[in-house]
């Protein structure tokens, strides 16, 4: 990959903008008792992955037509919308992307869940003015660890990938955001530092507490950044 200039920069939402696993699991969890299912929590894992919605519930519940997943999953977004004052914003995302925005940097989302949640969840964190893109579950056939989505988004921004930095948190995404030419900083908000620099990931921080603007753009020229660094260990002594 050739240096180059930052110019823009492609967020997951999920366990990058906001802490949302824990109810998301508990949502899934939810749902499927309805339905008479009991799942454990090691399947739940399944989940975590940046999968789209239809994927999760053909994994968990078969080949349903499209017209039932479709309602299945209005049913479990109805139930994660009932217990969404329960997301938190990861800390520091939030004056990342206003900063970036303040910068002039040209921001989308790369997420797998649906366009409505994607809209409500920028809006509850006052971010959605911050992003001139988004592409969601609901614009690609196949979800991560698929490029699509990644591809499409540079598409859309009008900016080569040499030019931008993606941000994931799960291995499937970083695979998806390498796999469209991406440089990818993984959040280790879940899964192992380890795990997300085997899955191709540039640099891995627990958070953005103490990441500048200015780290993402080393990441990028491919520079040391010892903040980097010292965010990586400390994510995976804890982890």
């Amino acid at each position: 990959m050739s240096l180059g200039q930052l110019r823009g920069v492609i967020f997951d939402m999920d366990g990058v903008l906001v802490d949302s696993h824990a109810v998301h699991r508990k949502a899934w969890s939810l749902f499927f008792q309805t339905l008479g299912r009991e799942v454990s929590q090691s399947e739940l894992d399944f989940i975590l992955d940046g999968r789209k919605r239809s994927e999760i519930l053909r994994h968990f519940l078969g080949d349903y037509p499209d017209p039932e997943l479709e309602e299945f999953g209005r049913r479990k977004d109805c139930i994660f919308r009932q217990m969404r004052l329960d997301v938190a914003p990861v800390p520091g995302a939030v004056d990342m992307v206003r900063d970036l925005h303040r910068e002039g940097t040209v921001l989308a989302l790369a997420t797998s869940a649906s366009r409505s949640r994607a809209r409500s969840t920028l809006l509850d964190l006052g971010l959605l003015n911050c992003f001139q893109q988004f592409v969601t579950g609901e614009d690609v056939v196949l979800g991560k660890p698929d490029a699509t989505i990644y591809r499409l988004a540079c598409s859309r921004m009008g900016i080569e990938p040499e030019h931008l930095l993606a941000v994931e948190d799960a291995i499937s995404g970083v695979r998806a955001a390498v796999g469209a030419g991406l440089s990818c900083v993984g959040v280790a908000s879940h899964e192992t530092p380890e795990n997300l620099t085997a899955a191709g990931a540039a640099h891995v921080v627990r958070n953005f507490e103490a990441v500048t603007t200015h780290d993402l753009k080393c990441i990028l020229l491919g520079l040391d950044c010892d903040l980097v660094s010292n965010q990586a260990a400390a994510a995976s002594a804890k982890g």
